[in-house]
């Protein structure tokens, strides 16, 4: 156990988390069942993350988010999304689980973190580059609307039992950034 580095340990750790989630209620899995069936100590999971759901927050992070970034980065809003719809559709069971949980630490707003911190990111390497139009539309603010938006779709989806597919989400929703209210209730 001892050359594992920490992104193998993170994985083993994030692995044991998703196949308990899928058993029982998350909210009682115990850092030491997690750790059994991880194979390592309980001391090594607190040397990764101070708790389950900041173990949850990094395999939204890399299950989700990642792989989001070079096309977020590039303008490529329905490929993201395609990718973000298509990487929770192949955990599915997981995600259906994980999505219930509610209150301080809920997935909408461990979800909502890591996008906003992404959008975040890309707003302002965007702003960096040009001359703000809008003095009040900043790069938080634009960041927040868009990461609501996405985390909407995104729970309504996995709640709704996903019932379309990751693509045809993604389409739909790419539908919906890029027209107003008013053409959109023309198409309902």
């Amino acid at each position: 156990m001892a050359s594992q580095g920490k992104r193998e340990i993170d994985q083993l750790l994030a692995d044991s988390f998703r196949e308990l989630a899928c058993q029982g209620p998350i909210e009682k899995i115990t850092i030491k069942e997690i750790t059994d069936r991880a194979g390592v100590i309980r001391p090594t999971f607190y040397n990764h993350f101070q708790d389950k759901y900041e173990l949850l927050e990094w395999i939204i992070n890399q299950d989700l988010i990642e792989p989001m970034k070079p096309f977020i980065r590039s303008g490529l809003t329905t490929q993201a999304m395609t990718f973000l719809f298509v990487n929770i559709e192949k955990e599915k069971e997981f995600y259906m689980k994980v999505c219930r949980l509610e209150g301080q630490n809920s997935f909408i707003s461990i979800s909502q973190h890591c996008l906003l911190n992404l959008l975040e990111e890309v707003c302002e390497e965007h702003r960096e580059r040009r001359q703000t139009k809008y003095e009040w539309l900043t790069p938080e603010r634009l960041a927040q609307y868009y990461g609501q938006s996405m985390v909407f779709v995104m729970i309504e989806w996995i709640q709704s039992g996903m019932t379309i597919s990751a693509e045809d989400l993604a389409e739909l929703y790419q539908y919906m950034i890029s027209h107003s209210l008013e053409d959109a209730l023309k198409d309902l």
